[in-house]
């Protein structure tokens, strides 16, 4: 299984939901810190995302809400964000050492 990238407020979203198990999207929004909360629609398109991604999944519904649950391990996840950053870093240090070599007299 090919694990999907996920940017930065996906990773916190996933971050809740791995700590505190199942969480409606009012409850996803409402773990964040005061001062970093999102409006309740861009939580709930950042849900429908993963979900799309199979990032995560339903689990219950109770009348209009819905419970998610992670549907990748945190570790699995975390090794991607890693090798994400060393494939840029190593991009970028190549992409340094041509430009170095193209100021060269």
């Amino acid at each position: 299984m090919t694990l999907p990238r996920l940017s930065n407020p996906e990773m916190r979203i996933m971050e809740a939901l791995w700590t505190d198990g199942d969480l409606s999207v009012r409850e996803i929004q409402e773990s964040f810190p005061a001062e970093q909360r999102l409006s309740y629609s861009a939580v709930l398109t950042m849900v429908r995302r993963l979900e799309a991604k199979k990032a995560l999944r339903q689990v219950k519904k109770i009348g209009t809400a819905s419970s998610y649950e992670a549907a990748i391990p945190r570790d699995a996840a975390l090794r991607r964000v890693i090798e994400d950053f060393l494939t840029v870093r190593e991009a970028e240090k190549r992409l340094h050492e041509v430009s170095k070599k193209d100021r060269k007299p």
